[in-house]
């Protein structure tokens, strides 16, 4: 063993040598470091910053546009989704849960899919048939990312299949006999409520589906129920359906008019409904009867208007006005893209689709719905035409993203969905009432092992 001597400290010779750095060697780094400075600007300034426009997953006429190439495909811009979806889909079959069929057929069965697939709650079956035929959709409940519950609720209840209590009824039911939806809470469970009542057709939405996955056109925060349906960081909204004779690629049932041929700078066509937005609007009318056209429409007897009658008034319009009505949202924003008049929205809560990656500024415009009268229409009357031309170009471009097309079509509302699925997969799924062992084993509160879930099971 070394003595404590050893640890005394070792001195070491001196050594000289030149200073490192002479007074000459600091004014020459400086000089470098100047001529650096100098240089780097100059070059800043002389050449583009690089762009991502080699990447083919970029578009580089805009990175904060998307852009549909003239085969319809689609580039989303820099700040997108993503590169690829990778999904799966678990569609609950109809005969699968008892009370299923119901919610899609009413108490007798007799409702059919044909007769709710148009009008504003036609998205349930259009979302619900693409999602059969889709490429991610699985058939193994095992390896599903969410899981889709099929409901034509609004439509049927419209037709008399089902009243309020028994579609209340009915969900709880149906949930009940879900051993996936208890394993996650509902957290993974996707559901559409295409009407402007969103989930409030099924009253117990708040107790039974609140984590989960609402597809809604409605982003309303201050509804009439006093408590929104709609949360911004797990729901989506989603397009309203438009007819589909004006969607369809080619020629539509009603071709846009030059902006020249077009008599009217506004219009607004819909029904009163007692709301003060509205009421406002076809005063306006009749105080600017060749401005702002908005005739008396009749839904119902001889004087109805027809769909074809009114696309052919919507077109007629530079701008196309679109206030609340019963609900924040409303079709008239996206059928105005079809005729391609400039969409203004008048509803102060209005929601829209994929914001993630479309700045609606550059083809839309918001006004104050406190600020509807003259100087309204003295605003739109001081765009010039070639902004109004532009607006309405970039309209066109992105419109596909209305669509509820097959996944053929590489731009439609069914890809948009798709994305906005994928931002929101979990890898784990687990609720209050979900439990799990060191060898990975879900379990219940009772530890009883997932694969033994009998239903029904304990709902919230």
């Amino acid at each position: 063993m070394g003595s404590l001597n050893n640890n005394r400290p070792r001195t070491f010779p001196a050594h000289h040598q030149a200073p490192l750095c002479t007074r000459i060697h600091q004014i020459g780094a400086i000089l470098i470091v100047a001529a650096t400075f100098f240089f780097t600007r100059l070059f800043d300034q002389s050449f583009p910053t690089c762009s991502p426009s080699s990447n083919p997953h970029f578009t580089s006429k805009s990175q904060s546009l998307v852009h549909v190439t003239d085969d319809g495909s689609l580039s989303w811009p820099q700040r997108g989704y993503g590169t690829y979806l990778s999904l799966k889909i678990y569609v609950y079959e109809e005969h699968e849960i008892d009370g299923l069929k119901e919610l899609l057929r009413g108490r007798e069965g007799k409702i059919s899919a044909d007769a709710c697939v148009k009008g504003q709650w036609g998205t349930q079956v259009k979302i619900h048939r693409l999602l059969l035929r889709s490429r991610f959709r699985t058939r193994k409940k095992e390896e599903a990312d969410f899981f889709f519950v099929p409901a034509y609720v609004k439509c049927v209840r419209m037709m008399g299949g089902l009243n309020d209590k028994e579609i209340n009824q009915t969900y709880v039911k149906v949930l009940s006999q879900m051993p996936y939806f208890r394993r996650s809470g509902g957290r993974d469970h996707v559901f559409v409520f295409p009407s402007g009542a969103g989930a409030h057709l099924f009253r117990s939405w708040a107790t039974y589906i609140n984590r989960s996955i609402i597809l809604t056109p409605e982003g309303d925060r201050t509804d009439k129920k006093d408590t929104s349906a709609y949360n911004t960081w797990k729901d989506i909204i989603i397009p309203g359906n438009v007819e589909d004779g004006m969607t369809k690629r080619g020629t539509t049932a009603v071709q846009p008019l030059p902006l020249s041929k077009r008599k009217y700078l506004a219009n607004y066509l819909g029904r009163a409904q007692g709301k003060i937005g509205r009421l406002k609007l076809i005063d306006l009318a009749k105080q600017y009867p060749d401005k702002l056209e908005s005739p008396e429409l009749k839904f119902s007897g001889p004087d109805k208007l027809g769909r074809l009658e009114y696309f052919q008034h919507l077109r007629n319009a530079k701008f196309c006005l679109a206030p609340r009505g019963e609900s924040s949202w409303t079709l008239r924003f996206y059928e105005s893209f079809f005729v391609e008049c400039v969409p203004v929205i008048l509803s102060d809560q209005a929601e829209l689709p994929f914001q993630n990656v479309i700045d609606y500024t550059y083809f839309s415009i918001k006004w104050p719905s406190t600020q509807i009268g003259h100087e309204l229409l003295d605003y739109l009357e001081s765009i010039p035409d070639e902004d109004v031309e532009r607006m309405i170009a970039r309209g066109r471009n992105i419109r596909c993203l209305w669509v509820y097309a097959p996944e053929s079509e590489l731009c439609s509302a069914m890809q948009g969905i798709m994305w906005e699925l994928q931002r929101k997969v979990r890898q784990l799924h687990q609720s209050a009432e979900t439990f799990w062992l060191h060898n990975r084993t879900i379990v219940n509160r009772n530890l009883v092992g997932f694969s033994s879930w009998k239903p029904p099971m304990p709902l919230p």
